[in-house]
């Protein structure tokens, strides 16, 4: 027997793949499968079944395609109607080697969602080794029930039937492998580990503190998570099935004259790190840190518009393809052949973004100086700590509310650390804010510089 767990990082999704005497099983596979190919081969093993815990919204499922390369067939709940796969229901047993899955319906978080038990039959075909959860229990937290307008305190009562009546009474020892880790936003206080078992869930998980059933329905409804547009699309591919994907997305690289007649008509994306697209970058481009384009390039990318990228390496240029295809994004033409410095030798023009140092904000705030200090974080973390005179605006309403946003008068960004506050000042230059800095090092910085921090105020 083998268990592995495949992590996709930004994205904080854990998928995985087990198996036995030449068979194995995958729940929750990312749309870029080779990982679990390589692995069945590498343990001598057919992929043979794919489970989906529910309709995931935060990435595109790569079961449709990993069913395409191997023959395996795909199960989910059957309350939703998918386009393709077999529906299970509760009860349904499948042998994988001498291991068994059996399906739980865990409803809550969306209406279909199942949990896959499992057994080793080698040792006890009654005691349960493990359950994946998929996203109706984490390690710290539990699923999202906001899917539903209108029907959440219904889904809060569900889960809480599907986490009190059928997950927890599995025994204490049972080991609990979910859908997501820390940083998902499929939840909102993920602890940092990816081991648990229900028991120490039970005694120690925050979210599960509301024994009764209506003060977890409470819980849940006051809940205010961030709702990304990209989710519906993301919907919809995974209930139709995302288009197959013979091989991943290979941009030309393409010389700067090039590449300026075509990216005109998409989307410039900078993966470089903050401080590089400070230094010099394209006009008009967004910035996303490559290790962040998984948590944020569906924020802000349009799905009917070619990416087309900028990065120091090639291999840079490979992560992010994978990044964003696992988003749904495919149509990514070209990159930018030996990165800004073949752009800057050929003579074109590149802006600049100026860095505030956090000693330098607080200057600026000491003197009275006329600017917008405008704090993107979530309003759960502005009003737990913030600078005087911030204003909040989440960074994923920014391209929405930019209204609220003086256009005329210097904005300095500012967030957790200054990675989202990059974000945002390039979304804020490519709407013609030409007077907009970042503060690296944001709230982190000012935390050990000892800057004035308010706390509490509903801005």
């Amino acid at each position: 027997m083998f268990l592995e767990i495949v992590r996709s990082s930004g994205l904080a999704h854990l998928s995985y793949i087990l198996g036995d005497a030449g068979k194995a099983a995958v729940v929750d596979p990312r749309r870029d499968h080779d990982i679990y190919l390589e692995i069945a081969a590498r343990e001598g093993c057919l992929i043979t079944h794919v489970f989906e815990t529910h309709r995931n919204e935060d990435y595109v499922v790569g079961s449709t395609g990993l069913a395409a390369a191997t023959g395996a067939e795909v199960y989910h709940g059957k309350q939703m109607d998918f386009a393709y796969g077999t529906g299970v229901t509760e009860g349904d047993s499948f042998e994988v080697g001498s291991l068994a899955l059996s399906v739980l319906h865990t409803p809550g978080h969306t209406e279909e969602s199942i949990s896959i038990a499992l057994y080793d039959r080698g040792f006890s075909a009654e005691e349960l080794v493990a359950v994946f959860t998929g996203d109706a229990l984490f390690i710290g937290d539990v699923g999202r029930t906001d899917f539903f307008p209108g029907r959440e305190e219904e889904m809060a009562g569900l889960l809480y039937d599907s986490i009190f009546g059928k997950l927890l009474p599995m025994g204490d020892s049972v080991i609990l492998f979910p859908g997501h880790g820390q940083g998902s936003i499929c939840g909102g206080n993920l602890a940092p580990r990816e081991f648990s078992t229900l028991g120490f869930e039970r005694r120690h998980n925050p979210a599960l503190r509301h024994a009764a059933k209506e003060d977890f329905i409470t819980a849940k409804t006051a809940e205010r998570l961030f709702m990304p547009g990209y989710f519906e699309r993301v919907h919809t591919l995974n209930q139709q099935g995302p288009p197959l994907l013979p091989a991943l997305p290979a941009p030309l690289p393409l010389d700067p004259a090039s590449f300026e007649d075509l990216a005109g008509g998409g989307t410039v994306l900078d993966v470089r790190s903050k401080e590089a697209f400070a230094g010099a970058h394209l006009p008009g481009s967004l910035s996303i840190a490559l290790d962040k384009v998984s948590s944020y390039a569906g924020w802000y990318l349009d799905y009917g518009k070619p990416v087309f990228l900028v990065a120091n390496t090639a291999g840079e240029v490979a992560a992010a393809v994978r990044y964003l295809v696992r988003l749904g994004f495919d149509d990514i033409p070209a990159y930018l052949a030996g990165g800004m410095f073949k752009w800057e030798v050929s003579g074109r023009p590149f802006g600049r973004m100026k860095a505030v140092h956090a000693e330098e904000l607080v200057a600026m705030l000491d003197a009275g100086e006329d600017f917008t200090l405008l704090d993107v974080r979530a309003p759960g973390e502005f009003e737990d700590a913030h600078l005087p005179t911030a204003v909040n605006v989440h960074m994923g309403e920014l391209p929405c509310r930019l209204e609220e946003v003086p256009r005329d008068a210097k904005v300095v960004t500012f967030c957790g650390s200054g990675e989202r506050a990059t974000i945002a000042a390039s979304i804020l230059l490519k709407n013609g804010y030409e007077n907009t800095q970042a503060c690296f090092g944001s709230m982190a910085a000012c935390s050990n510089l000892g800057c004035p921090i308010e706390t509490g105020v509903d801005r």
